[in-house]
Formats: structure tokens, sequence, C-alpha cells
């Protein structure tokens, strides 16, 4: 080394970098994950462009972003088959709990705390950014969720389990506002499944593989409509590497 000197097996640094900070080699712990939750319809027009941002963000390791289709723009001559009543009515809790109870599509809610309308990127991403887990994040394996001990919520957690399909979905559109287009859907949800509440004590969660290429992801949530208070995932790098 350049400017040091090696004396039975010690090295004696350049007096002038002697007082250099040394560099920290500990990997420090990815970030926790934040659920982005996009309402949309396959029969709206307004849509698409929403869900190719959501699509874009899809592989990015600090959020979990799903696709929630919901069932109101049915009778425009579209049926969206990936669409549930239950979808529908989750974001109908959301807006319940919210100050003008607006439903539309597009619409993002980000981590069950903030609300964008819109294909507003800048803004989902600034929301992104606000909000942090308010309880230990789920680990998420093959056969269950574990969520450790954590300060006890003001009233039991919802834990609700979701299985996505990570791959893109290419649907043809046949009627309705976006008849002639081919959408590319990712991380569509397929099921939605309450697994019981969580009350701040250690706790596992048992739930069956996921099958068909799909992925699970579990999150806390502080009743219905209420804040996401966390979310892990299988795919959750830390996660997938036994960390």
């Amino acid at each position: 080394m350049a400017g040091s000197a090696v004396l039975a097996g010690h090295v004696l640094s350049d007096p002038a970098k002697a007082s250099s900070p040394a560099r920290s080699t500990a990997i420090a712990p990815p970030a926790a994950p934040v659920l982005v939750e996009l309402y949309q319809s396959e029969g709206c027009s307004s849509c698409p462009p929403a869900e190719a941002w959501l699509n874009s963000i899809a592989d990015r390791t600090n959020v979990i972003p799903l696709a929630f289709e919901v069932t109101y723009w049915d009778y425009l001559g579209w049926k969206d088959k990936f669409a549930s009543p239950a979808y529908t009515q989750r974001q109908r809790d959301f807006a319940a709990r919210s100050a003008d109870h607006e439903v539309a599509t597009p619409q993002f809610w980000i981590n069950g705390q903030r609300r964008v309308t819109g294909a507003n990127p800048g803004a989902v991403e600034a929301a992104i950014a606000a909000v942090r887990p308010l309880a230990p994040v789920p680990v998420v394996g093959a056969d269950g969720a574990t969520i450790a001990r954590g300060a006890a919520p003001a009233r039991p957690a919802d834990v609700w389990l979701v299985r996505y399909d990570p791959r893109v979905v290419q649907v043809p559109i046949k009627a309705g506002e976006n008849e002639g287009r081919t959408l590319p859907h990712r991380n569509l949800v397929r099921e939605l499944t309450s697994l019981g509440v969580w009350k701040g004590a250690a706790a596992h969660f048992s739930f069956a593989p996921a099958t068909g290429g799909l992925r699970s992801a579990v999150f806390l949530q502080d009743g219905r409509g209420g804040a996401v208070l966390s979310v892990g995932s299988d795919a959750t790098p830390a996660q997938r590497d036994g960390r």
C-alpha cells in the first residue's frame, strides 16, 4: 500500500490519513417495504397510465405494489375478470375513513395512510417517502408468516394474506372504454384472505404454500379501512436470503 509500512504484522498508516474515519463494512438492513395499492379497472380509460407506472416499480425492493381490480365499471361494456367485490369493498372501506369519502379509479392508497387519485407518480413517490411501518414487518415464508413481538397496538390489528401474480398478464380488451387495447397487468391480486388478529406478542400465522406461480404478501392493518401498520412478502430480498 502506498504511504504505509508493514512492521511485525501491523500496518502503520500514513499519518496524513490517520485521522480519517474508518469505513464501515456493515451492510445496512433493507428498508421496510411500503404497501402501494392501485385500485383500477380494465373498463376505465384513465387507468392504463397509472397501471403502467405500477408495473414499472414491480421489482423495487422498498415497495410491494399490488393491483386491485374493482367491479363498478363493468357496466360500461367490459367485465373485468380479475375484479372482485371484495376488492371494491376494500377501496370503499378506505374511502369511508377519509375526509371526503372519495372512490375513484385510478386511485392509489399508500400504507392505507395516504391517497393519490389519478396517474401522478410524483405524488405517489412523495407518499411512499412519507409513511413508515408502525409494527414489526411480517417475515413471510412458504407456509406462513411470523410477526415479532412489538408494542401492543391500540386495538388488535387485522392480519391479511394477499396472493398476487408477479408475471405480466396481457389482456386484450374487446369492449368498453379501452376497446382495442391490450393491457399488461403485473402484481394482480388474486386472493385476499383474513388470517386473524395480532395483539403485539410474537405470533405465527399459518397458510398453505402459494401455487400457480403466485406470491404471498401479509400485512397488518388497523381495522377495516385503517392504516396499514406493516407489510412483508415472500419476494422481499431479506426474506428470500434467509436474513
